[in-house]
Protein backbone atom coordinates (compact mmCIF):
# COMPACT_ATOMS: atom_id res chain seq x y z
CA UNK A 1 0.00 0.00 0.00
CA UNK A 2 0.97 3.47 -0.95
CA UNK A 3 -0.06 6.26 0.58
CA UNK A 4 1.16 10.17 -0.55
CA UNK A 5 -0.21 13.99 0.64
CA UNK A 6 0.72 17.01 2.34
CA UNK A 7 -0.70 18.73 5.29
CA UNK A 8 -0.31 22.33 6.46
CA UNK A 9 -0.45 22.45 10.06
CA UNK A 10 -1.06 26.34 11.47
CA UNK A 11 2.36 26.35 13.69
CA UNK A 12 5.99 26.42 13.24
CA UNK A 13 7.99 24.06 11.70
CA UNK A 14 9.75 23.88 15.38
CA UNK A 15 6.31 23.20 16.81
CA UNK A 16 5.43 20.75 14.46
CA UNK A 17 8.78 18.89 14.27
CA UNK A 18 8.55 18.70 18.28
CA UNK A 19 5.07 17.36 17.72
CA UNK A 20 5.69 14.43 15.43
CA UNK A 21 8.44 13.33 18.25
CA UNK A 22 6.69 13.65 21.43
CA UNK A 23 4.83 10.16 22.46
CA UNK A 24 2.40 12.24 24.33
CA UNK A 25 1.38 14.37 21.24
CA UNK A 26 1.28 11.15 18.97
CA UNK A 27 -0.77 8.86 21.71
CA UNK A 28 -3.49 11.74 21.45
CA UNK A 29 -3.05 12.13 17.82
CA UNK A 30 -2.80 8.51 16.25
CA UNK A 31 -6.42 6.72 15.83
CA UNK A 32 -6.60 3.78 18.68
CA UNK A 33 -3.75 4.28 20.32
CA UNK A 34 -3.56 3.18 23.57
CA UNK A 35 -0.32 3.74 24.41
CA UNK A 36 3.80 4.90 22.92
CA UNK A 37 6.45 4.62 25.33
CA UNK A 38 9.86 6.96 23.75
CA UNK A 39 13.00 4.08 24.55
CA UNK A 40 15.38 6.38 22.95
CA UNK A 41 15.55 9.73 20.69
CA UNK A 42 15.04 7.05 17.89
CA UNK A 43 12.82 4.24 18.88
CA UNK A 44 9.22 3.58 20.18
CA UNK A 45 7.37 1.52 21.32
CA UNK A 46 3.07 1.04 20.97
CA UNK A 47 -0.41 -0.94 21.15
CA UNK A 48 -2.71 0.94 18.59
CA UNK A 49 -6.17 -0.82 18.19
CA UNK A 50 -7.09 -0.83 14.19
CA UNK A 51 -10.80 -1.86 12.35
CA UNK A 52 -10.88 -2.51 8.81
CA UNK A 53 -14.58 -3.84 7.94
CA UNK A 54 -14.97 -6.49 10.09
CA UNK A 55 -11.49 -7.50 11.45
CA UNK A 56 -10.17 -5.64 14.35
CA UNK A 57 -7.13 -5.89 16.18
CA UNK A 58 -4.61 -5.06 18.66
CA UNK A 59 -0.73 -4.13 17.18
CA UNK A 60 1.86 -4.07 19.26
CA UNK A 61 4.90 -2.88 17.27
CA UNK A 62 8.37 -0.64 16.97
CA UNK A 63 8.57 2.33 15.50
CA UNK A 64 12.04 3.56 14.65
CA UNK A 65 13.22 7.11 13.21
CA UNK A 66 16.02 7.44 10.88
CA UNK A 67 17.65 9.37 8.59
CA UNK A 68 17.17 12.69 11.23
CA UNK A 69 17.34 16.45 9.68
CA UNK A 70 15.82 18.51 12.33
CA UNK A 71 13.49 19.67 11.98
CA UNK A 72 13.13 19.17 8.68
CA UNK A 73 12.85 15.63 7.75
CA UNK A 74 13.10 11.84 8.80
CA UNK A 75 12.27 8.20 7.85
CA UNK A 76 9.82 6.54 10.14
CA UNK A 77 9.85 2.92 9.84
CA UNK A 78 8.12 0.14 11.85
CA UNK A 79 6.72 -3.32 12.22
CA UNK A 80 3.66 -4.09 14.04
CA UNK A 81 1.98 -7.80 15.15
CA UNK A 82 -1.54 -8.51 15.58
CA UNK A 83 -1.88 -11.83 16.23
CA UNK A 84 -4.26 -13.74 14.11
CA UNK A 85 -5.42 -10.51 12.55
CA UNK A 86 -2.31 -10.27 10.90
CA UNK A 87 1.22 -7.82 11.01
CA UNK A 88 1.64 -4.27 9.26
CA UNK A 89 5.35 -3.01 8.29
CA UNK A 90 6.65 -0.15 6.31
CA UNK A 91 7.75 3.10 6.52
CA UNK A 92 7.44 6.78 5.57
CA UNK A 93 9.64 10.07 4.34
CA UNK A 94 8.06 12.71 6.34
CA UNK A 95 9.23 16.40 5.28
CA UNK A 96 8.39 19.96 7.17
CA UNK A 97 8.63 23.09 5.21
CA UNK A 98 8.41 26.24 6.66
CA UNK A 99 5.49 28.29 4.89
CA UNK A 100 5.25 31.66 7.16
CA UNK A 101 6.48 31.72 10.97
CA UNK A 102 3.07 29.72 12.21
CA UNK A 103 2.69 27.80 8.96
CA UNK A 104 3.79 24.52 8.06
CA UNK A 105 3.72 22.11 5.31
CA UNK A 106 4.15 18.73 6.12
CA UNK A 107 4.52 16.11 3.24
CA UNK A 108 4.92 12.74 3.34
CA UNK A 109 4.98 9.52 1.37
CA UNK A 110 4.48 5.58 2.98
CA UNK A 111 5.23 2.45 2.06
CA UNK A 112 3.52 -0.66 3.86
CA UNK A 113 3.00 -3.91 3.63
CA UNK A 114 -0.12 -6.03 5.57
CA UNK A 115 -0.29 -9.77 5.94
CA UNK A 116 -2.62 -12.01 7.46
CA UNK A 117 -6.29 -11.52 8.06
CA UNK A 118 -6.18 -7.74 7.24
CA UNK A 119 -4.28 -8.53 3.81
CA UNK A 120 -7.88 -11.02 3.06
CA UNK A 121 -9.91 -7.94 2.77
CA UNK A 122 -8.92 -6.50 -0.33
CA UNK A 123 -6.81 -3.44 -1.00
CA UNK A 124 -9.66 -1.11 -1.88
CA UNK A 125 -11.12 -1.62 1.96
CA UNK A 126 -7.49 -1.70 3.07
CA UNK A 127 -6.47 2.04 1.14
CA UNK A 128 -9.92 3.31 1.94
CA UNK A 129 -9.35 2.49 6.04
CA UNK A 130 -5.36 4.04 5.80
CA UNK A 131 -6.75 7.22 3.96
CA UNK A 132 -9.36 8.12 6.61
CA UNK A 133 -6.82 6.93 9.80
CA UNK A 134 -4.22 9.94 7.59
CA UNK A 135 -7.38 12.11 7.76
CA UNK A 136 -7.96 11.68 11.67
CA UNK A 137 -4.51 11.82 12.71
CA UNK A 138 -4.02 15.30 10.66
CA UNK A 139 -6.69 17.04 11.90
CA UNK A 140 -6.20 15.76 15.69
CA UNK A 141 -2.55 16.77 15.03
CA UNK A 142 -3.34 20.21 13.78
CA UNK A 143 -5.80 20.82 16.99
CA UNK A 144 -2.90 19.87 19.50
CA UNK A 145 -0.33 21.68 17.98
CA UNK A 146 -1.68 24.68 17.13
CA UNK A 147 -3.01 25.16 21.07
CA UNK A 148 0.45 24.74 21.85
CA UNK A 149 1.59 26.87 19.18
CA UNK A 150 0.89 30.12 20.90
CA UNK A 151 4.58 28.75 23.11
CA UNK A 152 6.30 28.18 20.26
CA UNK A 153 5.04 31.49 18.51
CA UNK A 154 6.37 33.61 21.52
CA UNK A 155 9.77 31.90 20.89
CA UNK A 156 9.99 32.37 17.19
CA UNK A 157 10.63 35.43 14.84
CA UNK A 158 6.67 36.37 15.01
CA UNK A 159 7.64 37.47 18.85
CA UNK A 160 10.03 39.97 17.52
CA UNK A 161 7.37 41.73 15.16
CA UNK A 162 4.43 41.99 17.69
CA UNK A 163 6.46 44.60 19.74
CA UNK A 164 6.46 46.74 17.00
CA UNK A 165 2.93 46.27 16.01
CA UNK A 166 2.40 47.48 19.90
CA UNK A 167 4.40 50.40 19.09
CA UNK A 168 2.75 50.93 15.69
CA UNK A 169 -0.35 51.24 17.58
CA UNK A 170 0.72 53.85 20.42
CA UNK A 171 2.19 56.30 17.54
CA UNK A 172 -1.47 57.07 16.01
CA UNK A 173 -2.47 58.31 19.55
CA UNK A 174 0.66 60.32 19.71
CA UNK A 175 -0.42 61.88 16.52
CA UNK A 176 -4.06 62.32 17.75
CA UNK A 177 -3.30 64.13 20.64
CA UNK A 178 -0.85 66.46 18.57
CA UNK A 179 -3.93 66.83 15.93
CA UNK A 180 -6.21 68.22 18.71
CA UNK A 181 -3.79 70.97 19.32
CA UNK A 182 -3.20 71.83 16.05
CA UNK A 183 -6.80 73.42 15.68
CA UNK A 184 -6.19 76.31 17.71
CA UNK A 185 -2.96 77.79 16.26
CA UNK A 186 -5.06 77.08 12.61
CA UNK A 187 -7.60 79.39 14.11
CA UNK A 188 -4.76 81.85 15.37
CA UNK A 189 -3.65 82.11 11.84
CA UNK A 190 -6.10 82.86 10.47
CA UNK A 191 -7.18 86.03 12.56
Amino acid sequence: MKLTGSETIPASRAAVWKGLNSPNVLKQCIPGCESITQDSPTNMKAKVVVKIGPVKASFTGVVTLSELNPPESYRISGKGQGGLAGFASGGARVKLTELGPSETRLDYDVDAQIGGKMAMLGSRLVDSTAKSYATQFFTKFASVIEKEAPVARAEGPAAKKAPAQKTATKKPAVKKAAAKRAPPKTKSRKS
